[in-house]
């Protein structure tokens, strides 16, 4: 028999209907109804709450029961591993997205893969025609990009080490205003000449700004999580249209290869700049710029637990509350107010209940969905855009699969370390080797097996 001083907690969907609380049930069956309800309920669900009874109610003669802590922590368990799978889900959604936006416009618009104009970073253009040459030229290209790459990190490292937010809002600000209108214009253009589309230019300049002026709004202010996560999509792929329209040949793979050593560096090794903007942002409890990072920012709908911290005040139902069946005014503000709130109700001995109006904490929302950066959105794409520009559906597929396969281990990686990890040296890794073999093996023997009319 456990101490009578100690409260078991279950949680149960209550309704507040004439003043009524839900009866209590155990908290094996409450746990199957709460899971049961997750799946129909929508995230607008009003009210959850939970029910806790004393000892003499939910022990009987010649029953055990477990400790609390212990099943809470099981209850705990169990919602990280549910919420941790969601997480891999919606994660995989945008990241397949991306991608497919990238093949879909090589595929149909052979102007992202025309070489005739490279970026300022590479100055090796690799027109000789022999390897050898090719390869210290890609080389050569990869590490001058590289060296731009960390020089851009450390400078935001600096600016964000000083609290200099002004500067990097304005370089962010200007960097989503090229990419939402000039490269999105281009996009457009090509897009319509390549299906033969007319438009008149007072159509586009009318559709332009508005796609342009919404997409500042949402992303560097406030508006719809989807509509936000939308853009960011849109702009990874631009940037992996604009990497596979303007990099040399082989420099887009010594690129790729390059890239994932310097994310192992940079977010592994205690003095990495990447880690040290991860650590400061925590020391400071402050989110990272939204322009930089995708966020699945999965809403938490979970029942408070015994001291918690976020109760916002106390009404006494039963008698002792000031307001009419302990429902005072500070309640009725809350309900017409309109928010969602958490529910608690507590059983004491003398069966009198105790309702905690419990406000949602939107940052503790916002942390609990997992962060991807948009240059692993990007690499991603430039790697299955570059596969799929060679016409080979089979090359593709190998490297989509295996980009997603990369991806999954490093979400289970992240789940067993609980820290930030970086996203693409398993993916990147992956994605190559399954290029190269595709392409050199597996190629060779569908073509062959295709010219002799054989079918496996």
């Amino acid at each position: 028999m456990s101490d009578t001083g100690s409260d078991i907690e279950a949680t149960e969907h209550t309704a507040l209907m004439d003043g009524h609380i839900a009866e209590a049930r155990p908290d094996r069956e409450v746990a199957e109804r709460i899971a049961r309800k997750r799946k129909t309920k929508s995230d607008t669900t009003r009210n959850y709450g939970t029910v806790e009874q004393p000892d003499s109610r939910q022990t009987g003669a010649g029953s055990s029961r477990r400790n609390p802590s212990e099943e809470t922590a099981d209850q705990s368990e169990e919602m990280e591993l549910k919420y941790g799978a969601r997480h891999v889900i919606k994660l995989f959604v945008p990241v397949t997205l991306c991608m497919m936006v990238v093949v879909a416009t090589i595929s149909s618009i052979t102007f992202y893969s025309v070489k005739d104009v490279y970026l300022a970073y590479t100055p090796f253009h690799e027109e000789s025609p022999h390897a050898a040459t090719k390869v210290w030229n890609a080389l050569a290209n990869s590490m001058i990009l590289l060296c731009v790459i960390a020089f851009m990190t450390v400078l935001l490292i600096v600016l964000y080490k000083k609290r200099c937010y002004k500067v990097i809002h304005g370089w962010l600000i200007l960097s989503s205003l090229m990419l939402l209108f000039l490269f999105s214009y281009l996009y457009i253009e090509e897009a319509l000449r390549a299906y033969n589309i007319p438009l008149d230019y007072i159509t586009i300049f009318f559709v332009m700004w508005n796609f342009g002026v919404m997409g500042m709004i949402t992303i560097h202010w406030k508006g719809p999580l989807r509509m936000q996560q939308a853009y960011l999509i849109f702009i990874a792929a631009l940037m992996a249209l604009v990497f596979i329209k303007y990099l040399p040949e082989w420099t887009t793979w010594a690129v790729l290869a390059v890239i994932s050593i310097w994310d192992l560096i940079a977010v592994l090794t205690p003095k990495g700049p990447l880690r040290i903007l991860v650590e400061t942002a925590q020391e400071r409890n402050e989110p990272i710029f939204p322009a930089l990072i995708y966020s699945s920012t999965v809403m938490y709908m979970l029942a408070a637990v015994e001291g918690s911290s976020n109760s916002e005040g106390n009404v006494n139902s039963g008698g002792d509350g000031d307001g009419e069946g302990g429902f005072d005014n500070a309640w009725r503000e809350r309900a017409a107010a309109g928010a969602p709130r958490h529910l608690r109700v507590e059983g004491t001995a003398s069966a009198r209940y105790v309702t905690r109006v419990e406000e949602p904490s939107q940052d503790a929302d916002d942390e609990k969905g997992v962060k991807l950066g948009l240059g692993d959105f990007i690499f991603y794409s430039v790697l299955v855009g570059k596969a799929s520009s060679y016409g080979d559906w089979n090359t593709t597929l190998a490297c989509f699969m295996a980009i997603l396969i990369g991806l999954c281990l490093t979400l289970l990686l992240l789940a067993i370390f609980k820290k930030a990890l970086p996203a693409l040296p398993i993916s990147i890794t992956f994605g190559l080797i399954f290029y190269f073999a595709t392409r050199s093996i597996a190629k060779p023997f569908a073509d062959a097996l295709a010219a002799d009319q054989v079918f496996i």
